[in-house]
């Protein structure tokens, strides 16, 4: 009798599954005691799965993972994550701070126009090279009669105290110990290296209000989304095409940006009177923040004064919203008339876009340092009973009332050709040779000529406008190095910070 034949196993073939499956911890015994009683229905091997715990970060061991029993957060770590936050921000404040505290400076710096004219009289002038010279001043006392009256030197004008009057910010001899030179500088980089090497600031004070700067930095930071998120919970009830998800309105990022500024206005009043205060122990004005906001309080009308003062109050409402506005309008604007295109955006054309930024920084540079350059010239003006601030650089001896004044007399009274080249000038003697023993020397005649190049001519001399835009070029390579970053980096991490320049 034949033997039946085999059953066909062409049907009974069940082809693997390579899908990955993500398997949270918790549901592993119950898929394996699964897989135990339906081994046919089995997932995939452990080899292809996949844990949803997030792998500890290999920078400063830290991780975002919970505890073992998945009962609470790990405080350790989270400490740790914190701390490192906190001095990455700090380190990149202090890397941008020396060009902050130069642009500062430069800001509040006043220079008139009469600054590189030589107020003494020709009388008073003598000659170095005339002074160390043998012959000229020995023939001169030789000849001479001794019973001849010599003409005294008019006597410089003095207050009731019988302290000579300053006549000129460039007269060495009234010039306070702690100011810089006025025109010395000409750039940013200029006045980071005459800081430096000024016998009474030095290399530290490139790093003034460094931590005023840095508390400023954070809390802008942690609390400018907590504002946008309020006003989106305050007006989507009123208005919800303003906080419907792809919205082009600016109204609420520009808002929130401006709230923040105002609130935290206070700190930045600080931070620029601590940069420009002088670093000599006995003429510093400040001993630190909390000094600062103390004394602020108690002698420039408390509170109100800090926010609502004239001179405060509208100068940070414009700097906050033109620094809000312009980084939101200005590149879509510019990439309409420079021909990038009209609907470009950073995911679809990253390359056009970042040109856009390029040219819309700088575009929004020659708006926002005019109106930056007047708030920091209020901002170092004290108030109420306060005493003046005893500055590193020279600054207006009146103060400004108001903005629109302010503006006018930085156009009107101050020049812009820096740096300066003071004039200097000489006299010298001419005689006529004595025919004879017996003969008197002939009168002599007095000629003044200046030595060195002639100061050149030009339109700065004349105008403020280049006192407006002090800083500018520290702007311009800020943007240029943001441009680059964008280009080799990726579109998050472009920006590093170098933006706050």
């Amino acid at each position: 009798m034949a033997a039946p034949s085999p059953a066909s196993l062409r049907n009974l073939y069940v082809p693997p599954s390579n899908a990955w499956s993500f398997v949270p911890p918790a549901l592993s015994q119950d898929n394996s005691s699964s897989a135990a009683v339906n081994p046919s229905n089995a997932g995939p091997s452990s080899s292809t799965r996949w844990s949803t715990r997030t792998a500890p970060n290999p920078l400063f061991d830290l991780s975002s993972s919970f505890g073992p029993d998945d009962s609470g957060l790990d405080v350790a770590s989270l400490a740790k994550e914190l701390l490192a936050s906190l001095l990455l921000q700090y380190a990149t404040n202090a890397i941008a701070q020396p060009w902050e505290v130069g642009k500062t400076l430069l800001q509040v710096q006043w220079v008139p126009r009469d600054s590189g004219e030589d107020i003494r009289e020709s009388g008073d002038v003598v000659d170095d090279e005339a002074e160390l010279s043998d012959s000229s001043n020995e023939n001169d006392s030789y000849f001479a009669d001794p019973t001849a009256e010599r003409p005294l030197k008019p006597p410089r004008p003095a207050d009731e105290h019988g302290y000579i009057i300053r006549q000129s910010i460039l007269d060495e001899g009234t010039q306070p110990e702690y100011v810089i030179p006025v025109g010395s500088a000409d750039g940013t980089w200029g006045m980071m290296k005459r800081l430096a090497s000024f016998r009474a600031e030095g290399w530290l004070a490139l790093w003034k209000g460094l931590l005023t700067t840095a508390v400023q930095n954070a809390l802008t930071s942690a609390l400018q989304p907590l504002i946008y998120s309020l006003l989106q919970s305050i007006c989507s009830p009123l208005s919800p095409s303003l906080t419907s998800i792809g919205s082009t309105s600016v109204l609420l990022p520009v808002a929130s940006q401006v709230l923040t500024g105002f609130i935290l206005s206070p700190l930045d009043l600080i931070r620029t009177r601590l940069i420009v205060q002088s670093s000599v122990p006995r003429h510093r004005t400040y001993s630190g923040p909390l000094d600062a906001l103390r004394q602020i309080l108690a002698h420039e009308g408390g509170v109100r004064g800090m926010y609502l003062h004239p001179h405060l109050f509208i100068p940070t409402l414009l700097d906050c919203t033109l620094h809000a506005l312009v980084p939101l309008t200005l590149p879509g604007l510019v990439a309409s008339q420079v021909g990038l295109g009209t609907h470009i955006s950073p995911e679809t054309h990253p390359v056009q876009w970042n040109i856009a930024e390029l040219l819309g920084g700088i575009a929004g540079s020659l708006v926002l340092l005019p109106f930056e350059t007047v708030r920091r010239r209020l901002q170092v003006q004290t108030r109420g009973t306060a005493r003046p601030i005893k500055a590193c650089v020279e600054l207006r001896p009146a103060p400004y009332n108001g903005m629109v004044d302010a503006f006018w007399h930085i156009l009107t009274e101050e020049r812009s050709d820096l740096p300066l080249k003071p004039h200097r000038r000489r006299r010298s003697r001419q005689r006529s040779e004595a025919k004879g023993k017996g003969r008197e020397g002939a009168p002599a005649a007095e000629e003044e000529e200046e030595e060195g190049a002639e100061e050149s001519e030009s339109w700065l001399k004349h105008s403020g406008i280049g006192q407006l835009y002090r800083g500018l070029g520290v702007r311009i390579g800020a943007s240029v190095l943001v441009f680059v970053l964008a280009l080799v980096g990726s579109p998050d991490e472009s920006n590093g910070g170098w933006a706050e320049l």
